[in-house]
């Protein structure tokens, strides 16, 4: 009995370690065209032009990086932007970094979720892997105190589109004010912090070959 204990004692542990573990998704070759939809985050607003998180994710992953970052756009821009991307790039894989204007400017949650979704869907449409960056919940004072935290819709949205997350990437980066322009974009050193963490979740997602 304490031998039948015991096995099943760690057939649980396996298998909540297992569930711990990030599910894992084809790697992209290095060389793929990929499309990065975004706003002022992904164009690198606060730093100078080279420094921005997709041109240094392209010198790490050796893809083919097209940064379609627009400042100011929303996921309704984004939505409305991306089927001439598509058809014009034709990426292996869509990284989506959209929501943060639609939270400063109070837009309807419903709507910002409708719109992300319609997004990963046109993609996936097209058979593009698809991948989103979490961006984090509008909230003055944890931004005052430097702890900020994803908004929770994202991992919503991935859950139920089985799309891979990249989460707590600018929620570390905009809580450190050494690495921030101003109150919503980082300078260069945090675009710096910005590309590796992502390129190390795109990593632990089996995205990029280990």
């Amino acid at each position: 009995m304490k031998k039948f204990g015991a096995a099943l004692c760690m057939l649980l542990m396996t298998l909540m370690a297992a569930c711990s573990q990030p599910e894992k998704f084809p790697a992209i070759p290095k060389g793929a065209t990929v499309l990065i939809l975004g706003d002022s985050l992904s164009y690198g607003t606060g730093a100078k032009e080279g420094e921005d998180y997709p041109t240094l994710l392209a010198q790490t992953t050796g893809w083919k990086i097209i940064n379609e970052g627009i400042p100011g756009d929303t996921t309704a821009g984004g939505l409305q932007r991306l089927p001439n991307l598509l058809t014009q790039y034709q990426p292996q894989l869509l990284i989506v970094e959209l929501g943060g204007n639609d939270f400063l400017r109070q837009l309807p949650q419903s709507q910002t979720t409708a719109n992300l979704k319609a997004i990963l869907a046109l993609a996936k449409a097209q058979n593009i892997q698809t991948a989103m960056v979490a961006i984090p919940e509008f909230n003055a004072l944890r931004a005052a105190v430097g702890n900020l935290a994803d908004h929770p819709m994202y991992e919503l949205i991935c859950k139920e589109t089985s799309t891979p997350l990249i989460k707590d990437v600018f929620s570390d980066v905009l809580s450190d004010r050494s690495l921030k322009s101003d109150q919503i974009h980082p300078n260069a050193v945090g675009y710096l912090k910005t590309s590796q963490k992502i390129y190390e979740a795109l990593q632990d997602l089996g995205l990029i070959a280990s």
